[in-house]
């Protein structure tokens, strides 16, 4: 294999460690030899969210399975980092909840859960969708491993069950807040969450019973009224920022491909 790492990496729910044997499912031989246009000896990054990421040899590779083979590690797991922000947000017509799910990857959210609210415009989700849209977003913008996505919850059930000892930040729409960098600075370092209504906004009922838990914490997102999906991008982006691992040297992180 050439010393310069390819571009397309997969995610392979088996162990990996070199010298080790994958099998590729049908979905998986398929993308690689009717999309990619790749065949045998050619190399992917291969990661499965435990082992870190490997640098892999195509084997077989036929209509309806194939084989790699990993060579050697290129990142060791994600190890110091700060905890991952959970993302809570009220699912979205036309396909933005998709479009939630990959951004959300994007910015480094480690677990997502949808939440049913009394104005939310979807009563159920496509799971299977969404966590194909979360592998797909974490093999192109290189995550080592795939967040979780939970099953939708009613948001008063979701309360009901929830670890008081983690700070649930609610992106609020008026009233009294905090302003969102001062509650991000105050929950540094600690596992938190945030929780993004539907495009209607939470109702009465519900605005008083996340009122009265005192994990709870209303964040203000300034002087504009901001869609749903913008709201959970500009929480998680200001986390990043502020308290995540945008404050990451760049000596840090893995250099860019070489051509």
């Amino acid at each position: 294999m050439s010393d310069a790492l390819p571009r397309t990496r997969l995610y392979i729910d088996q162990p990996l460690s070199a010298g080790a044997a994958v099998a590729l499912d049908a979905g998986r031989a398929h993308y690689l030899r009717a999309v990619l246009r790749l065949g045998p000896g050619d190399a992917v990054l291969a990661f499965n969210g435990r082992d870190g990421e490997y640098l892999a040899g195509i084997g077989a590779l036929g209509k309806s399975a194939g084989t790699l083979r990993a060579d050697r590690q290129t990142r060791a797991p994600d190890t110091g980092a700060p905890p991952p922000p959970r993302l809570l947000f009220a699912p979205l017509k036309g396909g933005r909840s998709e479009y939630v799910v990959e951004k959300a990857v994007e910015l480094g959210a480690g677990r997502l859960t949808p939440v049913f609210t009394r104005r939310g415009d979807v009563s159920r989700v496509n799971l299977d969708r969404m966590r194909a849209n979360a592998v797909e977003a974490a093999e192109q913008c290189e995550r080592l491993d795939i967040p979780d996505i939970d099953d939708g919850i009613d948001l008063h059930r979701l309360l009901a069950c929830w670890d008081p000892s983690i700070p649930l930040l609610v992106a609020a729409e008026s009233g009294a807040a905090q302003p969102l960098v001062t509650a991000v600075t105050a929950a540094a370092g600690q596992a938190v969450a945030f929780l993004v209504g539907p495009e209607g906004g939470f109702d009465q009922q519900e605005l008083d019973a996340l009122r009265r838990l005192p994990f709870v914490v209303g964040v203000g997102l300034g002087p504009r009224v901001l869609r749903a999906d913008t709201a959970a991008f500009a929480v998680l982006s200001v986390w990043q920022a502020v308290a995540g691992d945008w404050r990451c040297r760049q000596a840090d992180m893995r250099p860019p491909h070489r051509a």
